[in-house]
C-alpha cells in the first residue's frame, strides 16, 4: 500500500442472519488482506440477527469494493463509509433489502454532497412535487429511513478496527 491515496472509513452491518457472519468476515478480510475477526452482537431492531462495526484503513476506493463485496447476500443491511483523502471524495454507500444500494459523494464532515449536472438535472422542467421526490432520492432519504431504526440499536456495541497491510 502506498501512501498516496489512503483513507479510512466504517463497515456499518446492521442486520445479517448468523449463518451469514463468516462470509460477512471473509468478504471484509479478503477485501482488505487482512484478517477480519469481528465482535457481532445482538440487534434488537431485527430479533434473530446479529450487527457489527469495523473501522478500516485502505486505498481510496476501498470503501466501493467492500460495499460490492457486501452485496453478495441481499439479505443484509449495511453502512460502508469512506473519508475523503487527498484528490479524492469521501463516498457513503448504503444497502437495504427491497431497496438495493444506494452510493453518494460525501463532504470532509460527512454531509451528501450533490454536483452540478444532478442539480442542472433536477430543475429542469419539474414541478415541486417531482423536486422534492429528487432530492429525496439525491440524499438517500429512503436508505436512511430503512437503516435509522438499526442504526440507533447499535449504540454503544463494539468496534473492530482493521488496517490494510502491504
Amino acid at each position: 500500500m502506498s501512501n498516496r491515496g489512503i483513507t479510512s472509513g466504517v463497515v456499518y452491518v446492521h442486520s445479517s442472519p448468523s449463518a451469514v457472519c463468516p462470509h460477512v468476515e471473509w468478504a471484509i478480510s479478503g477485501t482488505l488482506g487482512v484478517r477480519a475477526d469481528l465482535k457481532w452482537t445482538a440487534q434488537p431492531a431485527a430479533p434473530g440477527q446479529l450487527r457489527t462495526e469495523c473501522s478500516w484503513t485502505g486505498d481510496a476506493g476501498t470503501g466501493g469494493k467492500l460495499s460490492s463485496a457486501l452485496r453478495a447476500w441481499p439479505m443484509l443491511r449495511f453502512e460502508v463509509t469512506e473519508e475523503p483523502s487527498p484528490g479524492v471524495d469521501g463516498e457513503r454507500f448504503c444497502y437495504a433489502p427491497g431497496l438495493g444500494l444506494w452510493r453518494a459523494r460525501t463532504s470532509a464532515n460527512g454531509d451528501i454532497v450533490v454536483n452540478e449536472d444532478q442539480l442542472r438535472s433536477l430543475v429542469g422542467n419539474r414541478g415541486v412535487e417531482a423536486i422534492a421526490h429528487r432530492v429525496s432520492e439525491l440524499v438517500g432519504s429512503a436508505w436512511d429511513d430503512a437503516l435509522e431504526p438499526f442504526r440507533r440499536a447499535g449504540d454503544g456495541a463494539p468496534v473492530t478496527w482493521l488496517h490494510r497491510v502491504g
